[in-house]
C-alpha cells in the first residue's frame, strides 16, 4: 500500500467554512464558525482517508513574489472580515492539538507549499490528496495526485483525477494554467484576455492545445473580434499564465517526514472542543466519561454526629449548612439530608427529623442565627417546600465564588475548594457511580460523610472568601446586592407563576388546526403531498419540480435549512408558508407542549429557576423552563403569554421595564454631551442618530433610516465590525464602515470611551461595572489576534451590560423592600432582562403605578434620567 499524503489549503477551506455557516461563537464570545466547519471536514478526512502524512498550508501575508510581476495581483479582494481573521490563530491551535503540521512561507502562497509537497510526494510514489476550494490547484492533478474541490460550503465536494477533469472541464491538468491565462480570474484580479470566458478558452485549447500555440497560429483563430482581443492582450495572457502557475519547487524548510501523522491525544482534542463549545464533536474524538475522571483520593476520617433531636446540637450562632438533594432541580428533588458544621462539631439530620423538630425549625427561621450556605436560593426553596422559611443567611459560598471568579463555569463545592487550595469532596466513580456529579451515594454512611465534608469545606472557606471580596472591593456588591437578591429570587421561584392550562391546551389545538391548513396550502402549491419534515422529500419539490434556484447542496441532497429558505422567500409563495409551518410547529412542540410538561399538577404553576451565578455580565438567566425566551416575533408566540395569569381572583399582571437602559448607561459612562442631552431632552435616540449619520433633519428621518440607526446604536458599542453590521442590516461592508465612522464622529465621547476602556483593561487586567462587578480579561494582551480582539470587544461592552444588570438587580431589591414597607400584597414573579413582572390585587393598581416607576427610576443616580414604562392587564400578554 502506498503512503497517503493529505495537503489542505487552510485559507481556502476556512474562508469557505466561514461563509457557509452562520456566525457562531462560544460562551466566551470567540467566533468559531470557520473553525467548526474546518473541523468537521478534518474529522471526515481522518475517519475516511486515514492519512500517513498531513499538512495544512496557510498564506503568509498579502505580498508574494507574484506582486513583483503584477502589483495589482489580488488587488480587488475585500479585506478579510475580522470575524474570520480572528479565527486563524484558533484554527492553528486546534491543529496543534491534533498534532497536524501547519506551515506558511514568506512571499509564497499556500498553493505553492502544496504544489511543492505534492511534487515531492508523487516522486516518492505517495498517494497525494489535495483539498481546497481553489480551481487553480487542478493543475496539480496526476495519476498520483487527486484534488478535492469544495463546490458549495465545505461538505459538497468533487474529487478530480485526470479522467474526471477531462469529463468535467474537457481539459488536461497541464492545460489548467492555459485556461486561466485566457479567461483570467476576477477573484485574484488576474486580467486574462477580456471577453474570453471558459467556453471560448476551452474551445481554443481543444484547437491549439497550449497558450503558446494559440499565438503561434493566431491567424487560424476563427472570429475577427476574438482574434483582435487575443492580439491586443497577448502580454496580459502570458503574464496571467505566469501568475496562475503554481510553484513546485518553493524553498520550504520542511520535508515529507516532518508531516508524519500517527494519532492525536483524544483527551487534549476533546478539551479544546469543550473550550470552543463543540459539544457535538466530542464523541467523535473521545469517550466523554473517560476524559473527565480523576483518580480517587484517600480521605481522613470525618466524625459525623447523626442527630434525630436537634436539641442535642451545640450551636455557636455561626453554622455552615448544606442541604443535600437527590438531583439538581431543587423544586422537585427530595432532600436526602442536612449537614451542620461549626467549631464544636459535625452534625447530620434527615429532613424528616428536621421538619418535625421544633428546635430545628425555630433555629432555621431565626434571623439572628447566622447560617453559611452553598447557594442560598436553592437552600431557601428546598426548605420552603417542607414548610421551613429559612432566615439568617449571612454567607453564600456559590455567590462569593461567582463574584471572585466570574469566568469559571463550575462553582460546585469541589471546584471551589480546589481553586482555594482546600481538600474537596471527591466524586469517586467507584463510590458514586458514573455521572456521580448529579447523584449522592446510596450508602447512608457514605452519603452522610459526603454531605458533611461539603459543609466542612464551606465552614473553612468563609473567612478566606470574604477577605478576597474585600480586597477586590466587591464585598458591598456581594453583601448589598447579590445576597439579598438571592433570597428574593428564591421567594419568586417558590411562588411560581400561575398558568391557565386549559388556555394553553386550546392554543395547542388552535395551532394544530392552523398547521393543518398551512400544510394543505403547501401541498396545493406543490401539486402533491409529501413529508414536510423531510429535507429529502422537500428538496426535490422546491428545486426540481418548482425550479427554485439551488443555493446549497449537502451530501444527502438539497439544503432546506431556514437560512436557505429565507433567501428564497421572494422566489415562490410556498417558501414563506414552509417557514411559517416550521415556526408554528416549533412553537407548539417547544413552548406549548414544553410548558405543559413543567406545570405543577397540584397548583397549575410553573416554577422556573433563575441562574444567578452564570453570566459574566451579571445578567440573570432562566431555565426549566426558560421564561425569558418565549418567542414574540410571531403573534402566535406573543399569545403564549396569555396563558400566564394572576394566581388569585380580582388580581392583575403588572409589567414594568426600563427604556433603552444600556444606551442610557453608555451616555453616563462615556459622558458624551450629545448623547446625554438627547436623553435629558427626551429625544428619540435612534432618530437623532439617524439624523447625524444620514446628515438630514430629524423630521426627514424615515423608518428605514431609524431602523439602521438603531442597529448602529446597539451594535457599535459592543465592538461590532463593518462586516457584522453589514450582515445585520443587509448592506455592503463599505456602507457599514461609513456608518460606523459617522457614528463615532457624531459621538466623540463614545469613541473616547471605547478607546479608554481597552486601555484600562490592559492596565488592570479587568473591567468593572458601576458596582464593582469585575470581568477579567487576560487575553487583552494576548499575541493571539482572536483572543485579543474578543477581549477588546468585551472591555467595551461589559461595563455597559454589567451595569445595566446591576441596576435592575438593585431595583428588584428596592422594590421588594418598598412593597413590604407599604404592606402591599403585590409580589414580583419574573425578571425578563430589563423588565419586571408582578401580580397584584386590582385595588393596589393606583399605588403600583406610582411606586414601581418611582423605585426603578430612582434606584441609582445617573447623569441621564432612567425611564420606566409600565402596563397591566388580566394576563401577561395584556400587560405587554
Amino acid at each position: 500500500m502506498a503512503e497517503k499524503l493529505v495537503l489542505i489549503d487552510g485559507n481556502s477551506i476556512a474562508y469557505r467554512a466561514f461563509f457557509a455557516l452562520p456566525l457562531l461563537n462560544n460562551d466566551k464570545g470567540v467566533y468559531t464558525n470557520a473553525v467548526y466547519g474546518f473541523t468537521t471536514m478534518l474529522l471526515k478526512i481522518l475517519e475516511e482517508d486515514n492519512p500517513d502524512h498531513m499538512l495544512v498550508a496557510f498564506d503568509a501575508g498579502k505580498t508574494t513574489f507574484r506582486h513583483k510581476t503584477y502589483e495589482e495581483y489580488k488587488g480587488g479582494r475585500q479585506k478579510t472580515p475580522p470575524e474570520l481573521s480572528e479565527q486563524f490563530p484558533v484554527l492553528k491551535e486546534l491543529l496543534d492539538a491534533f498534532k497536524i503540521k501547519h506551515y506558511q512561507l514568506d512571499q509564497y502562497e499556500a498553493d505553492d507549499i502544496i504544489g511543492t509537497l505534492a511534487e515531492k510526494g508523487q516522486k516518492k510514489n505517495y498517494d497525494v490528496k489535495v483539498i481546497s476550494g481553489d480551481k487553480d490547484l487542478l493543475q496539480l492533478v496526476s495519476d498520483k495526485v487527486k484534488v478535492t474541490l469544495t463546490k458549495k460550503g465545505i461538505t459538497n465536494v468533487d474529487t478530480y483525477d485526470p479522467a474526471f477533469l477531462m469529463e468535467k472541464m474537457e481539459i488536461r491538468p497541464d492545460q489548467v494554467i492555459d485556461l486561466k491565462a485566457l479567461m483570467g480570474d476576477s477573484s485574484d484580479n488576474i486580467p486574462g484576455v477580456p471577453g474570453v470566458g471558459e467556453k471560448t478558452a476551452v474551445k481554443l485549447l481543444k484547437q491549439f492545445d497550449k497558450l503558446e500555440a494559440v499565438y503561434e497560429q493566431i491567424n487560424d483563430v476563427s472570429g475577427k473580434k476574438l482574434k483582435e482581443k487575443l492580439e491586443n492582450h497577448q502580454q496580459d495572457a502570458f503574464m496571467s499564465k505566469e501568475l496562475v502557475t503554481i510553484e513546485r519547487d518553493a524553498p520550504i524548510e520542511i520535508d515529507l517526514e516532518d508531516l508524519k501523522f500517527n494519532d492525536y491525544d483524544q483527551h487534549k482534542v476533546a478539551s479544546v472542543f469543550r473550550d470552543l463549545g463543540f459539544q457535538s464533536l466530542i464523541n467523535r474524538v473521545a469517550d466523554e466519561d473517560s476524559s473527565t475522571q480523576e483518580a480517587p483520593e484517600e480521605w481522613d476520617e470525618v466524625e459525623v454526629n447523626v442527630v434525630s433531636n436537634f436539641g442535642s446540637v451545640t450551636l455557636t450562632g455561626e453554622e455552615a449548612v448544606v442541604v443535600e438533594m437527590l438531583h439538581e432541580n431543587y423544586h422537585s428533588s427530595p432532600i436526602v439530608g442536612i449537614s451542620i458544621v461549626n467549631n464544636s462539631g459535625n452534625y447530620f439530620i434527615t429532613i424528616k427529623d428536621a421538619e418535625h423538630c421544633n428546635e430545628f425549625v425555630k433555629w432555621a427561621q431565626d434571623p439572628a442565627s447566622k447560617k453559611w450556605v452553598f447557594d442560598a436560593k436553592r437552600t431557601l426553596v428546598a426548605l420552603r417546600r417542607h414548610g421551613i422559611a429559612l432566615q439568617g443567611v449571612s454567607f453564600d459560598l456559590l455567590l462569593a465564588s461567582y463574584l471572585i471568579n466570574p469566568s469559571e463555569n463550575n462553582h460546585d463545592v469541589p471546584a471551589i475548594s480546589h481553586r482555594m487550595n482546600e481538600r474537596a469532596v471527591q466524586y469517586d466513580e467507584e463510590v458514586y457511580g458514573k455521572g456521580a456529579k448529579l447523584k449522592v451515594p446510596e450508602d447512608q454512611t457514605v452519603m452522610q460523610d459526603h454531605v458533611t465534608r461539603k459543609a466542612k469545606v464551606l465552614y473553612k472557606l468563609k473567612d478566606q472568601m470574604e477577605d478576597q471580596l474585600k480586597q477586590n472591593e466587591q464585598f458591598e456588591l456581594y453583601k448589598e446586592l447579590e445576597m439579598p437578591l438571592a433570597l428574593i429570587l428564591g421567594e419568586m421561584e417558590h411562588c411560581g407563576v400561575q398558568v391557565d392550562v386549559s388556555r394553553l391546551e386550546k392554543m395547542g389545538d388552535d395551532l394544530d388546526l392552523r398547521l393543518t391548513d398551512i400544510k394543505k396550502e403547501i401541498f396545493d402549491l406543490a401539486g402533491e403531498e409529501f413529508n414536510l419534515n423531510s429535507p429529502k422529500q422537500l428538496g426535490p419539490i422546491l428545486f426540481e419540480k418548482l425550479g427554485l434556484p439551488v443555493i446549497k447542496k449537502t451530501k444527502t441532497g438539497y439544503s432546506t435549512s431556514a437560512d436557505i429558505l429565507e433567501q428564497l422567500q421572494d422566489e415562490h409563495e410556498i417558501v414563506e408558508k414552509i417557514l411559517l409551518f416550521r415556526q408554528l410547529g416549533k412553537l407548539k412542540s417547544t413552548y406549548i407542549e414544553g410548558l405543559l410538561k413543567v406545570v405543577n399538577k397540584d397548583t397549575s404553576k410553573i416554577h422556573t429557576r433563575f441562574n444567578q451565578a452564570l453570566t459574566q455580565t451579571g445578567r440573570l438567566s432562566s431555565i426549566e423552563p426558560n421564561l425569558q425566551n418565549i418567542p414574540i416575533r410571531l403573534e402566535e408566540g406573543r399569545k403564549i403569554r396569555q396563558a400566564f395569569v394572576p394566581s388569585k381572583e380580582n388580581w392583575v399582571m403588572f409589567a414594568s421595564d426600563y427604556s433603552q437602559i444600556e444606551l442610557r448607561v453608555l451616555a453616563h459612562i462615556a459622558q458624551d454631551d450629545k448623547l446625554k442631552a438627547a436623553f435629558k431632552e427626551g429625544k428619540d435616540i435612534h432618530t437623532q442618530t439617524a439624523s447625524e449619520v444620514f446628515d438630514v433633519p430629524a423630521e426627514k428621518v424615515n423608518s428605514q433610516m431609524r431602523r439602521q440607526a438603531k442597529a448602529v446604536n446597539f451594535g457599535i458599542v459592543y465592538g461590532i465590525s463593518d462586516y457584522g453590521l453589514s450582515q445585520s442590516l443587509g448592506i455592503s461592508r463599505k456602507e457599514a464602515k461609513v456608518f460606523i465612522e459617522k457614528y463615532l464622529s457624531s459621538y466623540p465621547g463614545v469613541k473616547e470611551y471605547m478607546s479608554e476602556s481597552i486601555k484600562e483593561a490592559k492596565r488592570m487586567g479587568y473591567v468593572k461595572t458601576f458596582m464593582n462587578r469585575r470581568r477579567y480579561l487576560p487575553e487583552i494582551t494576548s499575541r493571539n489576534f482572536n483572543q485579543r480582539s474578543f477581549a477588546e470587544r468585551t472591555a467595551m461592552n461589559t461595563p455597559i451590560q454589567g451595569s445595566a444588570a446591576d441596576i435592575i438587580k438593585k431595583a428588584m431589591i428596592d422594590l421588594d423592600e418598598r412593597l413590604k414597607q407599604e404592606k402591599l400584597q403585590a409580589r414580583m414573579l419574573l425578571q425578563v432582562h430589563d423588565e419586571l413582572i408582578l401580580e397584584a390585587p386590582e385595588e393596589e393598581l393606583d399605588q403600583l403605578k406610582k411606586i414601581v416607576p418611582e423605585v426603578m427610576e430612582q434606584t441609582v443616580d445617573l447623569d441621564v434620567p432612567l425611564e420606566v414604562d409600565y402596563s397591566f392587564g388580566p394576563t401577561w400578554y395584556d400587560a405587554k
